[in-house]
């Protein structure tokens, strides 16, 4: 059973303006994970957020960010529900912060829902090979498995990786708790990657340590 700290049930409510009570309970039956804790509270209607995500969210920016003088180049679609609030600072800033995460981290999708399932089959099937190659029982195999898909969705998914800028903290935590501070729906449409010379062979760079310097 997993603790939960006055912290956590604090960070839970900033990020979704459900109750205290709300926030403990979610937390408790998702064994601490802030992430599910706010899927819980969303699917129960109790989390501002999730009050908002039904709503019409047309307007926004297409921010772009160009890293290294030049050599990758991101585009991305984040909408909200009015013009006002696209023209904001706080709007404007997590586009921006959007835009870097997507040209450090090189995410292939913005959600799980995107992700095609026979790609996820696919790896499943590696992961389990692997599994077993490493001698590991066939009892705990699938428990492995199951991990090790879970991992593979926070590498690839914009939305559920971790935030460049505070790793303790996934985009979609970032995003819900814009939506709650702002009190408009946010999404994440769509973005496109470029990146200079891309499959071409040559020395590779860490992309993600240049654009964290970047913004320090």
């Amino acid at each position: 059973m997993a603790t939960i700290t006055a912290a956590m049930v604090k960070e839970l409510r900033e990020m979704t303006g459900a109750g205290m009570m709300d926030c403990k309970k979610a937390l408790g039956e998702t064994e601490g994970n802030i992430e599910k804790a706010v899927d819980f509270l969303r699917e129960k209607g109790l989390a501002a957020a999730a009050k908002k995500a039904g709503r019409i969210a047309a307007e926004g920016v297409v921010e772009a960010y160009i890293h290294g003088g030049g050599r990758i180049g991101v585009m991305v679609e984040i909408n909200c529900e009015t013009d006002f609030v696209a023209k904001t600072d706080d709007f404007k800033e997590l586009a921006r912060d959007v835009a870097m995460q997507i040209a450090a981290t090189n995410p292939l999708f913005v959600r799980r829902e995107d992700v095609d399932p026979t790609v996820i089959e696919h790896e499943r099937e590696v992961f389990r090979a692997q599994a077993l190659n490493e001698g590991k029982p066939e009892k705990i195999v699938e428990k492995m498995v199951v991990g090790r898909i879970e991992k593979y969705y926070k590498e690839i998914c914009l939305m559920e990786q971790s935030f460049i800028k505070d790793p303790d903290q996934t985009i979609s935590q970032i995003i819900n708790g814009k939506i709650s501070k702002i009190g408009e729906n946010i999404s994440v449409r769509r973005f496109t990657r470029y990146q200079l010379g891309e499959g071409i062979e040559k020395k590779v760079d860490d992309f993600a340590a240049e654009v964290m310097a970047a913004v320090k």
